[in-house]
């Protein structure tokens, strides 16, 4: 009988044979069936694809010249198309909560990150911005107000005078919005408005990636989140083919004004104003479609879809 050296069980995923189990054999063994061997094997193998018995040295398909030869990778390789002809599910996320910090995309209220609501701004953060000096708190207006109605009482009064300030701001069609909150007369001639643009025009920053021709040059205006008397501004640049949402998100972007329209209530959520026609702009308007022109003035405003009813 030949000497066994090969491990019970299962074949690998290299072999064509499996060795039978001892509870298989009877008590005199197996005769390999191989027509010149016949040798009597007390462990013998099966060739898995032609299910055949056989010693040691004539297991494999090539020493028993097997007449299935290869029936066992066909098994095997129609087994795995099968298995990888559905593709992979990813795992369902039913938790859509965000970290409230601008710069943050971490889930929160979930096993790794249980999240911790804010006191003082009322918003809920991840556990690397929960202090109050990491997401800079100071500067940031509370959400929703608190129970009482006093803070939500304040609230509104601040957007109604903002929102008087604005359309003073549109009726009087200055620049009086990046200068302060006391207007200012220009000069209203063509070449004052074009030594005026091309003013504007080396002072804004913007996207280089933007051609220099599709460039519309603007006055930005933000919302003021603080007791501060003045609101951030500058001059930028956009392209004329943006949609007003977009323009909005990259203003307050470089503004650094707060920007949660995509999980607030309405009276947190910014809009446009444009100064020179008086008007909210839509946020699916391309902002160079209409009447916003290079040189002109937005204004973002925080809760003036309250106001607007919308």
């Amino acid at each position: 009988m030949s000497p066994i050296s090969v491990s019970k069980g299962k074949p690998s995923q290299q072999e064509s044979f499996t060795q039978m189990a001892d509870k298989d054999l009877e008590s005199i063994g197996r005769h390999c069936q191989f027509e010149y061997c016949n040798q009597l094997d007390f462990l013998p193998f099966r060739c898995e694809s032609c299910r055949g018995t056989f010693c040691l040295d004539h297991r494999t398909e090539t020493t028993h010249k097997c007449p299935k030869a290869g029936e066992w990778a066909r098994r095997r390789n129609a087994q795995n198309t099968s298995s990888s002809s559905f593709p992979t599910q990813k795992p369902t996320i039913y938790n859509s909560d965000q970290c409230a910090h601008l710069d943050c995309k971490t889930l929160i209220n979930t096993m790794k990150d249980p999240g911790v609501r804010c006191p003082n701004c009322n918003r809920q953060y991840c556990l690397k911005h929960r202090l109050r000096e990491e997401h800079e708190c100071a500067k940031i207006t509370p959400l929703g107000g608190r129970p009482g109605g006093a803070a939500g009482s304040n609230a509104n009064e601040t957007l109604r005078s903002m929102f008087a300030k604005v359309r003073t701001w549109g009726k009087d069609k200055s620049y009086a919005a990046t200068q302060g909150l006391t207007p200012t007369p220009k000069p209203n001639s063509p070449a004052a408005r074009t030594a005026q643009l091309n003013t504007l025009k080396k002072s804004a920053k913007g996207d280089t990636s933007v051609p220099a021709d599709n460039r519309l040059y603007l006055h930005v205006v933000g919302t003021s989140d603080t007791q501060r008397v003045d609101p951030p501004k500058g001059d930028f640049y956009f392209d004329n083919r943006w949609k007003v949402g977009r323009v909005l998100d990259d203003a307050a972007r470089r503004l650094h004004v707060e920007n949660v329209n995509n999980r607030a209530e309405e009276n947190e959520r910014l809009r446009i104003y444009h100064v020179e026609t008086g008007e909210f702009l839509e946020f699916s308007d391309t902002i160079g479609a209409g009447k916003v022109k290079s040189g002109h003035t937005i204004i973002l405003l925080r809760g003036a879809g309250v106001m607007l009813g919308k």
